[in-house]
């Protein structure tokens, strides 16, 4: 049970044991949160393998613990990028509020860690953060080594915010920025140009809208 737990989510971990398989499920709006270290390749090459490999690991779990706290999905990491989802498999009405305060820690986390490496002389990572809300497939497929993941347009959108970013950045989808105006300050950067997606509203997150009186 831990294990499946630790691989799936708790509700399609359930499924599986109940049934010896999982379907499919159409999310209408979830909202999706991609990270990617800048300059990694450079950076790696003045790193040993090991080193490397620690510290993604460091950055990768202090991930881990922020994002279960504002109930978001983590779906998978491909080399230094991290993908999560909120919204999924539980629906909630917040998960564009969510992703995005996950996402303000997890850059506040890796400036931290920026400045510390900084003191003692070694290479840090910088991190870009895309965010974009829209309709996903979420399953498993295959049989051995599975994993829970995610498809669709507003996977590749995501990708994209991040792509279009910038290092210290949290760069999110116009989509995104009509849910959370009211949360959040950003500002427009105008339409920019995404890798075969055309033209795309982008805004920086620039910090929480105060409710103190």
């Amino acid at each position: 049970d831990n294990l499946l737990l630790n691989i799936l989510p708790a509700e399609v971990a359930d499924e599986l044991k109940l049934k010896g398989r999982t379907s499919a499920k159409t999310y209408s709006m979830v909202t999706v949160m991609f990270t990617d270290f800048k300059d990694f390749t450079r950076v790696s090459e003045k790193e040993s393998a090991e080193l490397l490999v620690a510290e993604i690991d460091y950055c990768f779990s202090g991930f881990d613990h922020i994002i279960h706290k504002y109930g978001i999905e983590k779906i998978k990491t491909v080399g230094d990028a991290y993908i999560c989802a909120g919204g999924l498999p539980v629906l909630t009405y917040t998960h564009a509020e969510d992703a995005i305060r996950a996402a303000i820690e997890i850059r506040d986390f890796i400036l931290a860690r920026k400045a510390e490496k900084e003191i003692k002389g070694e290479h840090p990572f910088e991190l870009r953060i895309g965010i974009h809300t829209g309709p996903v497939v979420a399953g498993i497929v295959g049989v051995k080594k599975f994993a829970y993941d995610i498809w669709g347009d507003t996977v590749n959108i995501a990708a994209r915010m991040e792509s279009s970013g910038e290092a210290g950045k949290i760069n999110i989808s116009g989509t995104t920025y009509e849910l959370v105006k009211d949360k959040f300050i950003c500002s427009y950067r105008g339409k920019i140009q995404a890798k075969n997606k055309g033209e795309i509203d982008m805004y920086f997150v620039e910090g929480v809208i105060s409710t103190e009186n």
